[in-house]
């Protein structure tokens, strides 16, 4: 555990709620609140880095006329491998349709039919078409356009832009505000925003790995502050891999959207055989953990995938999947000519703060939405175009509990002082750190390469210094990893070669603190250091 009080710096009131994050969870969050005032902390100009923005897929909702919350509910149970909290599966379904209308009149300008009406698309294990889309694969971004203009004209919401947080503050067990520094600053200029409630909306930590889909800013830094602080978190084992991300040398990957399979893309190797038939009766449309394992098979055996739209697409992708048509033509691909290479790439992070109904974690004073939390929806494996759907329905309810349960506090500090950004970056260690991740704690893991990755990881903390970015990420990482070590079998997102069955006595999910992850990282490097003592190992 590790905070600190703020001496000799500056204290800065930020008034009564103070958001983390300005994706999709955190504005969304903000706009529920208003009129209370709030503060929302954007490391980077609003919109810009936030992952909500590059989701491809939609938001999903039983919306559709023979479609019900119950069914919803069941394909999401089914997704999660066996660990979905089934009354907040039930939770989110049923609440999806109000939402979807709070979107609406908020401008997003999701697709209809020439009658008007939504139109829902097929997403992988989903057993109806429930996703809505804006232009095919411009959810994402077409949801964050509308949530930035409405937030701009809600004089009840401050935006302060080009900050990062790096710790929280505690006062007698509760959490006071948190210690913020100038973006890309990885020497805290000590300045503490004060706050009543705080809502850590920071996003998933994609950026962990060194094939990701993600934002590289998504580094896992929201989960690490509170596990820092004491937060139970929940669920960091389970990391899920989409299975087609663009193969090439861009970082971040850029994604092909599950959209694409829906709409009847298929999957093929070098030699154009259509793999996925033979491993899963619903062929591309099945898990996503079971698409990314076949095709990082077909990979690891020398071969290539490929996603092939030829048929099920062809002229139409342009018009139907811009910002995938766009990022091929950057690469080089024709997608209405040519198959799409791809490869697996870290996307959705299944753990995180451990959160109630309400989005409140344990400790008083914080609540979490968004990728940052884990509220038991999302079980071993996320289903397709549930986030975003998480995300609104988080953000709804924190904003009604915070405005039922914490009285008004004072009007925000009007400035923020100036603080010199030194803007060293140990790049090394950063992608020594994602090289580590992705080699032993990815697709296929095992007891062998976890222990090695467990090991690896103590020795970067070490090199880490007082470096706040860095012991964020370095804590990300040590939790995800010590729980896949500690989780003996095979479920969803987390896949152990070593274990490769589901076991009943692990039907359950992962609660961790950072104390209890130290403990077992501790175990393992004094295991190493006593056999190379007695020479057993190098």
């Amino acid at each position: 555990m590790s905070t600190h009080t703020l001496t000799g710096g500056h204290i800065v009131n930020a008034g009564d709620v103070l958001i983390v994050g300005a994706g999709l969870a955190g504005l969304f969050t903000a706009l529920k609140l208003s009129p209370r005032p709030v503060t929302v902390l954007a490391a980077a100009p609003i919109g810009d880095g936030a992952s909500s923005a590059w989701a491809q897929g939609g938001i999903a909702a039983a919306i559709s006329e023979g479609d019900t919350p119950e069914e919803h509910a069941a394909d999401t149970i089914a997704a999660g491998a066996g660990i979905v909290d089934p009354e907040i599966a039930q939770l989110i379904a049923s609440e999806a349709s109000e939402r979807i209308q709070d979107l609406l009149s908020l401008g997003v300008p999701f697709d209809r039919d020439l009658e008007g009406k939504l139109t829902v698309g097929l997403e992988a294990a989903h057993s109806r078409s429930r996703i809505v889309h804006v232009q095919g694969d411009r959810a994402g971004h077409a949801i964050m356009e509308a949530l930035i203009a409405a937030v701009r004209k809600t004089p009840s919401i401050r935006i302060l832009e080009g900050f990062s947080a790096y710790e929280l503050a505690m006062e007698e067990g509760k959490v006071a505000g948190v210690f913020v520094q100038p973006t890309g600053d990885l020497e805290p200029s000590p300045l503490l925003l004060r706050a009543r409630s705080v809502v850590l909306a920071s996003g998933g930590a994609g950026g962990l790995y060194k094939v990701t889909t993600n934002p590289l800013s998504s580094r896992g830094d929201g989960f690490a502050m509170a596990a820092r602080a004491g937060a139970v978190i929940a669920d960091p084992e389970f990391v899920q891999f989409h299975p087609t991300a663009i193969a090439g040398p861009q970082d971040p990957a850029p994604l092909a959207t599950e959209a694409l399979r829906g709409a009847g893309a298929t999957l093929i190797d070098e030699n154009g055989t259509r793999f996925m038939k033979a491993i899963h009766k619903d062929a591309e449309l099945g898990p996503r953990d079971v698409v990314a394992r076949s095709i990082a098979r077909v990979i690891a055996e020398g071969g290539n995938a490929y996603l092939d739209a030829r048929d099920a697409v062809g002229a139409d992708f342009e018009q139907a999947f811009p910002t995938v048509f766009k990022n091929c033509q950057r690469m080089g691909i024709d997608p209405v000519r040519e198959p799409i290479p791809v490869a697996p790439a870290m996307h959705y992070h299944m753990g995180g703060i451990a959160v109630d109904r309400d989005g409140r974690s344990s400790l008083p004073g914080l609540w979490a939405c968004g990728e940052v939390a884990s509220t038991g929806a999302h079980g071993a494996n996320r289903l397709a175009s549930n986030s975003l759907l998480e995300a609104v329905v988080y953000g709804a309810r924190i904003a009604e509990d915070i405005l039922g349960s914490v009285e008004a506090g004072p009007a925000a500090t009007a400035a923020i002082p100036a603080l010199r950004a030194r803007r060293t970056h140990p790049v090394s260690i950063v992608q020594e750190l994602r090289d580590v991740m992705t080699r032993h704690v990815g697709v296929v893991r095992n007891a062998k390469g976890l222990t090695e990755a467990l090991q690896q990881i103590v020795r970067i903390e070490r090199a880490a210094g007082s470096s706040p970015a860095l012991v964020n990420m370095v804590t990300a990482a040590k939790l995800i990893t010590a729980a896949a070590l500690q989780r003996e079998e095979s479920r969803g997102g987390h896949f152990r070669i070593d274990h490769p069955q589901t076991d009943a006595a692990w039907k359950h999910r992962t609660l961790i603190t950072l104390d209890e992850a130290d403990a077992l990282a501790r175990d393992v490097v004094t295991t190493k250091e006593h056999q190379i003592k007695r020479g057993h190992i190098q």
